[in-house]
């Protein structure tokens, strides 16, 4: 403001209260402004803080686990190699060995005499597999004409069977037990695993990696 409107002395008062005004104004302006700055200065900092300690909004956090994909890491359910065809004059026991168990797909099936001692009326060898050596089933099965006769074979073999029990008891069809089963580790080669199993008048032997038995036979419908 131009103090040459103060020159006249009838004007002093005046001027100086106009002074005083405009100083007041001046600093109350001022305050304003500080006012203003510190909000603005108080929302960035509760912007700030909102976004990276809570509820941390602007952080990179891992997404939740996907249950779908902790389904897609177990092991598949159905095989992804076709079944081998059976012999055109497959028996009615060779025909009830099932295409597929599990992941495991019949790779070949032929007679057999690894039991012939114990004279069955038939033996077969029967291989599954994923595709993978690794995963491969060897499974021995063989009929006699009693369920007597059946158990005595399973009770020697399964005494001679010396490994780390993985599993053992009744083998039941809708509800009555028909036989037994037991599983143990092979002893020369943890590793590996054979099952045992009685359903009646057949026995059945599947030899393979430990994590393919105990899948394969628990699945295996006969």
């Amino acid at each position: 403001m131009s103090y040459r409107l103060c020159a006249a002395s009838g004007e002093s008062i005046r001027c100086a209260i106009i002074g005083a005004m405009s100083k007041s104004e001046s600093t109350s302006s001022h305050g304003s402004l500080i006012a203003v700055v510190v909000a603005a200065a108080l929302v960035i900092v509760l912007a700030l803080l909102s976004a990276f300690i809570w509820p941390g909004w602007a952080l990179n956090k891992a997404p939740a686990q996907n249950p779908g994909a902790q389904k897609s890491s177990e092991a598949p359910t159905t095989p992804s190699i076709t079944a081998s065809p059976l012999p055109s004059d497959a028996s009615e026991l060779l025909k009830a060995m099932p295409d597929s168990v599990l992941n495991f797909a019949r790779t070949n099936a032929a007679p057999s005499t690894n039991w012939s001692a114990a004279t069955p009326i038939e033996e077969y060898t029967v291989t599954y597999g994923t595709g993978t050596a690794a995963d491969t089933i060897t499974l021995v099965t063989a009929q006699w004409s009693s369920a007597d006769e059946a158990k005595t074979q399973y009770d020697s073999l399964a005494g001679s069977m010396t490994g780390q029990e993985l599993g053992a008891g009744s083998v039941k069809v809708a509800g009555s037990a028909t036989g037994s089963y037991t599983v143990k580790t092979d002893p020369a080669d943890s590793g590996k695993a054979v099952a045992l199993w009685q359903n009646d008048t057949v026995v059945f032997q599947a030899t393979g990696s430990k994590d393919a038995v105990e899948r394969f036979y628990q699945k295996f419908p006969l």
